[in-house]
């Protein structure tokens, strides 16, 4: 191994947990204007929008409330 290539001092990524898998979701349109025009108030990505708030639901474990039910 070359010297400049030495990792023998290196740790490990701490975000590697937190990385973020590509997927392909069908969105309505309405829904897809909401979050843009949310994102552009706010000044982020909206699908870094999106996946917040999608955490958000997660971590407080909210129930869907479906009318035809």
């Amino acid at each position: 191994m070359r010297k400049e290539n030495d990792f023998t001092a290196a740790r490990k990524n701490p975000y590697a947990a937190q990385l973020k898998q590509s997927v392909t979701i069908r969105l309505d349109q309405d829904s897809i204007v909401y979050f843009k025009a949310m994102a552009l108030e706010a000044g982020i990505p909206y699908q870094s929008l999106i996946n917040h708030y999608l955490k958000e639901c997660a971590a407080s474990k909210k129930k869907l409330n479906m009318p035809w039910k």
